[in-house]
C-alpha cells in the first residue's frame, strides 16, 4: 500500500517540526512517482519529476526531510555538495559521480533485501559448520559422549549466545579488494573477478569469535544463493525510477551574471550538473542509467545570492521552491520534547549506560530552547544544531563524572541546574528581557 501525502506528512512529522510547505512538497512528489508507475507505458515515458528547490538557513531540516523521505519508501538516496564540483582545477569529483554513488547505493540496497531473504537457509547452514568445527575439538575431550548428544548440546549453545565470544579458526573466502583505475572515477578492476570463472576462489584460514564466523559463513552462504546479475540489473532499475538526489549548497554555485573570476567557475558548474538533472545516460560499472526519472531535490541558505542568481536553464529544472523558515523557540521545545529521535532522548539514553537516570522538566526544556534562539540571533544562525552546542556544554561535568560504577543516580535537569551550567548564555538571554 503506498502512502497518501497526508501519511507522509504525518511520517516526516515525527522527526521534523514545522516545514510544513516543504513536507507537502516532497510527499506530492512522491506520490507522483507512485500515480506515474500506474499510467501506461506511453504516457509514463512522457512524465518527468517536478525537481524541488528548499530554500532555507542551515539548521531547519532540509537535509533531514530528503533523508527520512528516502528512508521511508527504501529509495536509493545520496547526498552531494555542489561546492565538491567547483574544487581548483576540478580535482577529485566530476559531476556524473553522483550517478555513480547513487547506482551504488541502490545495488547494495537490492542486495540487503535478497540476503535477508535466503538468512534463514543461510544461517542454518553457517550453524553446521561452526558447529562441525567445534564437535571436531570437543569429541577429544568428551569422547564417552555420544555424537548426537554432543552435537545438540553445541547448537542449543551457538543458538543462546554462550558462545559468542568462543575462538576458533576456520577457512573463509579470501576477497581481494578492488583497485581503482582512476582515482574519482568511480571505475574500480578486482583481479579475483577476471580470472573467477577459470580459476577456484582462493580459501584463508582465520580465528575468529563464533560471533564473527556466523556473520562472515552467513553471508558466504547467501552469496551461493543470489544472482548477482540480477541485482546489479535490478539497482539500476530502481536507481532510474526510485532515485533520490540531494544536492546541498546550491547558493554557493549561484552566479551574479558576472563575466571573470569564481563566478564563471560557479556557472561552469550549474551548466555541468544541467545535462545531469536534465536527463541523460551515465555508464556507471553496473551498466548504463539514465537521469530522466531521478528526483533531484536542491537546497541552500541563499544569504547572498538568490534562486534568480541560477542559470535560466537550472531555474527551469526545478519548478518547485519552497522556503524553510529559522526556529523558534516553540520549535525547539518541541523538538527536544516531541520528536522520535529527541536529543534529550539521546543524552538519557547514552548516560543511562553509567547508571544516570536523566530528565528534563517543562521550565529546562523551554530555558534551554530560548537560549538556542539567542545563541542564533547573536552569532550565527545554525538552527537545530544549536541544540547539540547547548547540551554538550550543560551535561559536560555530568557526562565528564559518570562512570558506571556506582548505583543508579537520579538527575533531574530543572531550570536552576540551567542556570547555573549556562551561565554567561542564560544571563545574556535574562539580559535582554530589559532592554527596550
Amino acid at each position: 500500500m503506498e502512502l497518501s501525502p497526508k501519511q507522509v506528512v504525518a511520517e516526516l512529522d515525527k522527526y521534523i517540526i514545522g516545514q510544513a510547505d516543504a513536507k507537502k512538497a516532497v510527499a506530492v512528489a512522491l506520490r507522483n512517482r507512485y500515480r506515474r508507475s500506474m499510467l501506461p507505458d506511453d504516457i509514463r515515458e512522457e512524465i518527468t519529476p517536478k525537481n524541488i528547490i528548499m530554500k532555507g538557513p542551515t539548521g531547519v531540516g532540509k537535509t533531514e526531510i530528503a533523508r527520512r523521505l528516502a528512508k521511508l519508501v527504501k529509495a536509493p538516496f545520496i547526498k552531494v555538495e555542489a561546492t565538491k564540483f567547483t574544487e581548483v582545477g576540478y580535482v577529485g569529483r566530476d559531476v556524473e559521480s553522483m550517478i555513480r554513488d547513487l547506482a551504488e547505493v541502490a545495488v547494495r540496497l537490492v542486495k540487503e533485501e535478497k540476503l535477508a531473504e535466503v538468512e534463514v537457509s543461510s544461517k542454518a547452514s553457517a550453524l553446521k559448520k561452526i558447529t562441525d568445527a567445534l564437535y571436531a575439538s570437543r569429541k577429544k575431550q568428551q569422547s564417552d559422549v555420544s555424537e548426537s548428544v554432543l552435537r545438540a548440546q553445541i547448537e542449543d549453545e551457538l543458538k543462546s549466545g554462550k558462545l559468542d565470544n568462543h575462538m576458533l579458526e576456520i577457512e573463509v573466502n579470501d576477497m581481494p579488494k578492488p583497485m581503482e583505475i582512476m582515482p574519482g572515477s568511480g571505475a574500480e578492476i578486482n583481479i579475483g573477478d577476471i580470472f573467477g570463472n577459470f580459476m577456484p576462489k582462493k580459501r584463508k584460514k582465520r580465528k575468529l569469535s563464533v560471533k564473527e564466523a556466523m556473520k562472515i559463513l552467513t553471508l558466504e552462504e547467501a552469496e551461493k544463493h543470489i544472482d548477482m546479475d540480477a541485482i546489479n540489473s535490478e539497482g539500476i532499475k530502481r536507481a532510474e525510477q526510485q532515485g533520490v538526489i540531494f544536492i546541498d549548497e546550491i547558493d554557493k554555485i549561484a552566479g551574479k551574471g558576472a563575466s571573470s573570476g569564481p563566478d564563471v567557475s560557479r556557472e561552469g558548474v550549474q551548466r555541468d550538473i544541467l545535462p545531469i538533472v536534465e536527463g541523460c545516460t551515465v555508464m556507471t560499472k553496473y551498466g548504463a542509467l539514465k537521469t530522466d526519472y531521478i528526483l533531484f531535490i536542491a537546497s541552500g541558505a541563499f544569504h547572498v545570492s538568490a534562486i534568480s542568481d541560477l542559470i535560466p536553464e537550472f531555474q527551469g529544472r526545478f519548478p518547485v521552491c519552497v522556503e524553510l523558515n529559522s526556529l523558534t523557540a516553540d520549535d525547539f521545545v518541541r523538538i527536544l520534547t516531541e520528536t522520535e529521535n529527541a536529543i534529550t532522548r539521546q543524552y538519557a539514553a547514552m548516560l543511562g549506560v553509567d547508571n544516570i537516570n536523566l530528565s528534563f522538566n517543562d521550565e529546562a526544556i523551554r530555558m534551554i530552547s530560548e537560549v538556542a534562539v539567542d545563541d542564533n540571533n547573536v552569532k550565527e544562525d545554525i538552527g537545530a544544531r544549536r541544540l547539540h552546542t547547548i547540551m554538550e556544554s550543560l551535561l559536560e561535568d555530568l557526562s565528564f563524572n559518570a562512570s558506571g560504577d556506582h548505583p543508579t543516580v537520579d538527575v533531574k535537569i530543572d531550570k536552576k541546574y540551567v542556570e547555573e551550567h549556562l551561565g554567561d548564555r542564560v544571563r545574556r538571554h535574562n539580559l535582554k528581557k530589559y532592554i527596550l
